[in-house]
């Protein structure tokens, strides 16, 4: 079967975040694909396989991190719709059947790819105890992003804390499902972009993820809010970096990105 390695949220090659790509017949048993994707060793591997016309999806979607199965996944969705499209694989839009329910992506005239994903419900809740030395930095409010993606959010005091977070992450996994998300306002939007994040999830096997799309159906709601629009762009701080334009629609989220396919190749076992 064919394998690629695909950088999403990015238009070029070796940034955004990477995620391995396999359209397949039929899912084979889920021990062999947890098995490839601890093989592919990136923060996601998507596979999917092409569903009965005239169903509501078109294609079946599951995502795997190499400790075990996720329930939402942004950017390996991305990825799949690109690989999808630039192989001729499927053409317009492209509903897929996931954990979380059927999942739209449509191509752009410029080339990027808008994902239809549901808006994460947040619940103020108080500052855990332990958090704020486990992550190195005071948070101002912290918020839990439902069931869907498992995470706290973390609202620090500024752009530079977050770039400068160097967490104890064995730490930071006694406080989530799957991690934490660090979030401040720009500190000049001028740049192109409204507000930073980094997402540390060390219960599924990823230290730093490079750029979280599901992330971003929790920090467009959250920005929002705060920052009076509902078309923001955010940048994921993390040392390959990437941008997210999100547009908040009630209960669904946008999100917007590139992706480049950097590697094909042929699993042979």
């Amino acid at each position: 079967m064919r394998i690629r390695i695909v950088d999403a949220f990015t238009d070029r090659p070796f940034a955004g975040n990477p995620a391995g790509v396999l359209l397949l017949d039929a899912f084979p048993d889920d021990d062999r694909l947890q098995r490839i994707a601890l093989e592919v060793n990136h923060a996601e591997t998507a596979f999917a396989h092409r569903l009965p016309a005239g169903g509501e999806a078109d294609w079946a979607l599951r995502w795997f991190t190499p400790a075990t199965e996720v329930n939402l996944c942004g950017h390996a969705t991305l990825a799949t719709a690109h690989v999808l499209h630039t192989t001729g694989a499927h053409e317009g839009t492209v509903r897929f059947a996931t954990r979380s329910g059927v999942l739209v992506a449509t191509p752009q005239e410029d080339g990027a790819i808008t994902l239809d994903f549901p808006t994460a419900p947040l619940t103020a809740v108080e500052v855990p105890d332990g958090v704020a030395e486990a992550l190195g930095a005071v948070p101002l409010s912290v918020f839990d992003t439902g069931p869907n993606i498992g995470d706290l959010l973390l609202e620090l005091a500024d752009e530079k804390t977050v770039h400068a977070l160097a967490p104890d992450l064995r730490a930071l996994g006694a406080y989530s499902e799957r991690g934490i998300i660090a979030t401040a306002r720009a500190e000049d939007p001028s740049r192109g972009y409204d507000f930073v994040s980094r997402c540390f999830f060390p219960n599924v096997g990823i230290d730093e993820d490079p750029v979280t799309g599901s992330a971003h159906t929790a920090l467009a709601p959250f920005w929002s809010e705060r920052l009076g629009g509902t078309d923001l762009t955010g940048l994921q701080a993390s040392p390959r970096s990437g941008r997210v334009r999100t547009r908040l629609r009630g209960d669904r989220t946008l999100l917007t990105g590139r992706a480049v396919t950097t590697i094909e190749g042929e699993l042979l076992a």
